[in-house]
């Protein structure tokens, strides 16, 4: 096994496990605010650690060039999507989930 191909299995199963977690989290909290915070994850680091396995996979071409670009558009789409997102629930009424114990006011 050489070290392009240890990288590659070392960043697709990264990016798996973020994913797996994350799709773990939108199913199991409690509210839309940490949902789309575990769904901001998922697109984030999990996709983006297994496209960059791909891409070192690929080696030098036009396949992990563009794969590359792919990278880089979600690398600044997603972290914005995600906070404009959460940002118009929260103008537009929706409240954030405290939890029982948390001694704050709703």
């Amino acid at each position: 096994m050489t070290l392009q191909d240890g990288l590659t299995v070392l960043l697709v199963l990264g990016g798996t496990f973020f994913m797996l977690i994350g799709s773990i989290g939108i199913n199991r909290l409690p509210d839309f605010f940490t949902r789309a915070h575990a769904s901001g994850k998922v697109d984030t680091l999990g996709i983006l650690m297994f496209l960059s396995g791909l891409a070192v996979y690929e080696g030098i071409s036009m396949n992990a060039a563009k794969l590359l670009l792919i990278i880089a558009f979600v690398a600044v789409t997603s972290p914005v999507a995600s906070h404009q997102l959460a940002r118009r629930a929260l103008l537009f009424g929706l409240k954030p989930w405290y939890g029982r114990d948390s001694g704050r006011r709703r």
